[in-house]
């Protein structure tokens, strides 16, 4: 028991080391041996664990979507499915940017090459899958009319915009980014009623 707790100490040191340094210096400084000297682990345990670098961007990849999914996840189920889609929205917000170097990597291309695994990329899948639900929830409500992965493609979409420009400090209008993204969500939600 304690040698797994161990494991996983040293799991989140190294993802913990890794994204520090991407998020300060950028992916050029995100080298094996930066990693290991941050995280206070061997280079070699860097590479028997992850394969090397590569290996470490793709668990910051699985691990920033795996982020997404539980916070889209955590506002609990009420009876009101437009009102939990619209809290699952704000949660994408709140996730992104309490893990923007993992949101960078996942869909900014932080790392230039970096390609995420087969398995990594399911994980982009389930958090649309939630979203899907969460749409699909309306749908069967009758809040919404049409198809649940048309209309959570175009929500995630626009919120990803949003975000993203927000992530990389694009704000040509000033004000609260919380409160332009609050009207977003209500902009889209009032565009998805059904008439």
């Amino acid at each position: 028991m304690v040698a797994a707790r161990r494991v996983d100490e040293q799991l989140d040191g190294i993802l913990e080391a890794a994204s520090r340094i991407l998020s300060e210096e950028g992916a050029p400084a995100l080298t094996v041996r930066r990693i290991a000297a941050e995280a206070g682990c061997s280079t070699m345990g860097i590479y028997s664990r992850f394969g090397g670098k590569d290996g470490v961007v793709d668990a910051l990849y699985a691990e920033g979507f795996r982020f997404l999914c539980a916070g889209m996840s955590n506002p609990p189920r009420t009876d009101d499915p437009v009102a939990d889609l619209r809290a699952c929205e704000i949660r994408y917000r709140e996730v992104a940017l309490a893990h923007a170097t993992h949101y960078m990597v996942m869909f900014a291309g932080a790392v230039p090459d970096f390609v995420p695994s087969r398995e990594s990329k399911l994980l982009a899948l389930d958090a649309f899958a939630n979203l899907v639900g969460n749409v699909q929830r309306c749908v069967d409500a009758g809040a919404f009319d049409g198809d649940a992965r048309e209309l959570a493609f175009t929500l995630w979409s626009a919120m990803h915009g949003q975000v993203m420009l927000e992530l990389i400090g694009i704000d040509p209008i000033g004000g609260d980014p919380a409160v332009r993204f609050r009207a977003l969500v209500d902009t889209l939600i009032a565009g998805l009623q059904a008439r």
